[in-house]
């Protein structure tokens, strides 16, 4: 088939219809969210919680795309990408904080992932690492920087499980190792990216604690917000730079 021709079967994307610079989030509408930022703004496909919307900021064409929930989907939405044309790709997300020194309403950039989540033990061995690509690592840092925002540069836990169950994750085991929080998605984005031969690094706004029974979960305060809305225009004004 003419390449020109077929759509990826997932995101519904035509390879060559996207960026190379791809800002991905969880959420379908915080992608447009991040669109609604964008001159000339345009829903190019929405399939599951694949939405995915091209436009300019500040005259770079950048595409957003939504993943939805949880490493397995997230991988599908990463590889379909890259096969669309993806060559620098930020993670913008949210994660619960390990650390009272990271309160909800501050933000992480990961420079790591720990992988304990499922897919990528089925992708590559035990001992390969989830790393950021360093180059964008710190011109996402430079970026932060600029704002009054707190930040942790360090590690994140990227896990499947969302609420607890009578096994209980080890939360506190990865915090007294030194990681920040605890996501859902990056260390697949993170493996893919270097299998694939393209740049990945990940920012995140902190909306609650991940240790806690999530009886007092609240993401949708005004400093959750603040943090979001943040962690977006680092990651845009970041953009111009690559």
């Amino acid at each position: 088939m003419d390449k020109t021709e077929m759509i990826l079967p997932n995101i519904k994307v035509k390879p060559g219809a996207i960026s190379e610079h791809v800002i991905v989030v969880g959420d379908p509408e915080r992608a447009k969210v991040i669109g609604d930022q964008l001159d000339n703004a345009e829903e190019i496909a929405y399939s599951r919680e694949y939405r995915t919307i091209n436009g300019w900021y500040k005259g770079k064409k950048i595409t957003v795309t939504s993943h939805g929930v949880g490493s397995p989907g997230a991988a599908v939405c990463f590889e379909e990408l890259i096969k669309a044309g993806a060559k620098k790709i930020i993670r913008v997300g949210t994660a619960g904080s390990y650390t009272d020194e990271l309160p909800p309403g501050s933000l992480i950039i990961a420079d790591s992932a720990v992988r304990a989540e499922g897919l990528t033990k089925q992708m590559v061995p035990d001992g390969v690492p989830a790393v950021a690509d360093f180059n964008m690592l710190l011109k996402l840092e430079e970026q932060a920087k600029k704002t009054n925002f707190k930040y942790g540069l360090g590690t994140i836990v990227t896990l499947d499980a969302f609420y607890a169950g009578p096994v209980q994750f080890p939360h506190m085991l990865y915090k007294e190792s030194g990681a920040l929080g605890a996501e859902m998605e990056l260390a697949a984005l993170y493996v893919i990216a270097r299998l694939r031969g393209v740049s990945a690094v990940g920012i995140f706004a902190l909306d609650g604690y991940a240790f806690s029974d999530m009886n007092d979960y609240n993401p949708h305060k005004d400093s959750v917000k603040e943090a979001v809305q943040a962690e977006i225009d680092i990651a845009l004004e970041t953009m111009l730079t690559l």
